[in-house]
């Protein structure tokens, strides 16, 4: 088991552990969680020995292998297989064995390899890949060829194949798309050992793991179950701590107005001295300061547009007059909420610039009302900000009109404190610079919100909040995330992006989430076919058509009451 006992730990002039102590069992996968900058990461760095405690001990099993992701794969020649293959350095050795091994030693090594499960090495470091995103055809490309992104999920796969006793992973699906996530999701609830797991992701909290770990305040407090256990036994402890710590400070009030009564009269002398212990040994409760999570800012349009907003009909886009997606027929209504799937290069984001007016069609028509207002906010945008600006200098140029204190008080509206108002971009944190651009967006009322990963930078109160918002907004939605949650409390429709086509998926996401899996794990029973990653026709019509056949008697009855009832139910996230 991992033993942490009060550990001490200050740096940078903040105080991160304050006599902190946890047991965690062997085998138990847990969830880290707490605000963005309480000290998450820094635990990993304990852990892992790159920090030294002030005082305390982290006491881990002997002889334990601990793996994390710590930065992306390096660019070697070395192929990508080979280079997962290699993260199992028991598996690594024995091999080499072999090669200097007398041969009486032999069925010894042999034995060994066999009680690790060799020979299905390849298959298992391919199904990984493959359920990372990889395809099988990338498993003979050398690491050189692969971008930082792709040898950052090398690196998950990497940890995953290894299989070490503690598997440390940061925020792990934050370079995966949907389908990684949903793979990874599957994955965790297997793995074998250890895994202590930072995630914003809620339906990882509560699917993958045993238990959830909470970092508030220098603690560390274990809770059993999953995120939404957490959060109801952690909201019962907060009501039970307001009130003994109320009873408390009425009980004190009691004792000293007795002793300040009682104090110099001789006949209640006794009385008084006893009572002045009583209220030295009354420990005190320390009050709960919740921080409070400002609010996203997203108006309704003003005027709702007669429907349909849009309708593509035989449309193709893509760049350099080779289309990415085609045969586009497609209608998007005024209320219409679209959770947008598919892998990462299946042209999600070209369809979502095609729609915000970025991206010209190649063919086909596109109708629109030319009254038509866009919000469309992505990763690039935070990329692209200027670190030298600051929140008042962005609005300034944003709404010049304002005067500086509307400014003031419409960046605090936002969340950004007054000193956070006068910060440079390149200090604010990217939780910060992703909560101004989403509420710059929502400022002109637009009639659709095109949101393509949102949630990367924002912690799992930020993100209900952001979900709040969106329950409020009466607008059009198109949501590209990876994080399942927020497209099953948003969504009420779905369409797939594959094949160069986006076409509505007739289920719900445990049934995408169920076709992801087995998509992998098909893949990793034959790697050498040379299947891509992306949904191929035939794979797409084998899981509609199962899908179909399971659940399309329920499926029209429950769309149809779940796109008003799920409204109604957000609140509940």
């Amino acid at each position: 088991m991992l033993r942490i006992e009060n550990l001490v730990f200050s740096a940078w002039g903040r105080k991160f552990f304050d006599s902190a102590s946890v047991t965690i069992p062997s085998g138990t996968k847990v969830g880290l969680v707490g605000r963005n900058g309480v000290g998450k990461s820094t635990l990993f760095k304990l852990i892992l020995g790159d920090l030294v405690p002030q005082g305390g001990d982290i006491i881990l099993p002997k002889r334990a292998r601990i793996g994390s992701v710590e930065q992306e794969h390096p660019a070697t020649p070395v192929t990508l297989l080979d280079t997962v293959l290699a993260a199992d350095h028991r598996r690594e050795d024995l091999n080499a064995q072999l090669a200097t091994a007398a041969p009486e030693e032999l069925a010894e090594i042999y034995c060994a390899l066999n009680a690790i499960d060799a020979d299905r090495a390849p298959s298992r470091a391919a199904e990984i890949l493959r359920g990372l995103g990889f395809s099988n055809d990338d498993l003979a490309r050398p690491m050189a060829e692969f971008s930082g992104g792709w040898r950052m999920r090398v690196a998950l796969a990497a940890a995953l194949f290894a299989e070490p006793d503690i598997l440390l992973l940061d925020e792990p699906t934050n370079y995966l798309d949907l389908e990684g996530a949903l793979w990874l999701e599957a994955r965790l609830r297997k793995y074998p050992n250890t895994a202590l797991i930072v995630s914003h992701d809620r339906e990882l909290l509560n699917s993958s793991v045993d238990a959830i770990l909470h970092l508030s305040q220098g603690k560390l407090e274990l809770y059993s179950g999953g995120y939404n256990q957490f959060e109801t036994r952690r909201a019962e402890k907060t009501r039970l701590q307001a009130a003994t710590r109320a009873k408390q400070e009425a009980e004190r009030a009691h004792l000293q107005k007795f002793i300040d009564r009682f104090r110099a009269k001789a006949s209640k002398a006794a009385q008084a001295q006893s009572r002045i212990k009583r209220l030295a040994k009354l420990e005190p409760i320390a009050e709960l300061v919740e921080e409070r999570v400002a609010p996203f800012t997203l108006p309704s349009p003003n005027r709702p547009l007669a429907p349909p907003l849009l309708q593509l009909e035989g449309a193709a886009v893509g760049y350099n007059r080779t289309p990415v997606l085609r045969k586009l027929n497609l209608r998007l209504d005024v209320d219409d909420r679209i959770g947008l799937l598919g892998v990462n290069g299946a042209g999600k984001s070209t369809f979502a610039r095609m729609i915000a007016g970025a991206l010209p069609l190649q063919a086909g028509q596109m109708k629109r009302d030319s009254r038509i207002k866009v919000g469309w906010f992505h990763q690039h945008q935070i990329e692209a900000l200027d670190p030298h600006d600051t929140p008042r200098d962005i609005l300034r140029r944003k709404q010049p009109d304002l005067g500086e204190s509307a400014h003031r008080a419409r960046l605090a509206q936002f969340g950004l404190a007054c000193e956070k108002q006068d910060t440079t971009v390149a200090n604010l944190s990217g939780g910060e610079r992703a909560r101004l651009l989403l509420n710059l967006i929502g400022m002109s009322a637009p009639h659709l919100l095109i949101l393509d990963e949102p949630t990367n930078h924002l912690d799992l109160e930020s993100r209900r909040a952001l979900l709040d918002a969106l329950n409020d907004y009466e607008g059009a939605v198109i949501l590209i995330t990876h994080d399942r949650s927020l497209i099953e409390l948003v969504a009420d429709r779905l369409w797939l992006t594959a094949d160069g086509e986006i076409k509505p998926f007739q289920g719900d996401m445990d049934d995408y989430a169920r076709f992801v899996v087995e998509r992998a794990r098909a893949g990793g029973r034959a790697p050498s076919q040379g299947a891509v990653h992306r949904a191929s026709a035939d794979d797409l019509a084998d899981a509609q058509a199962v899908v179909a056949a399971e659940q399309k008697a329920a499926a029209e009855a429950r769309y149809a009451a779940k796109k008003a009832a799920r409204r109604r139910r957000r609140r509940g996230y």
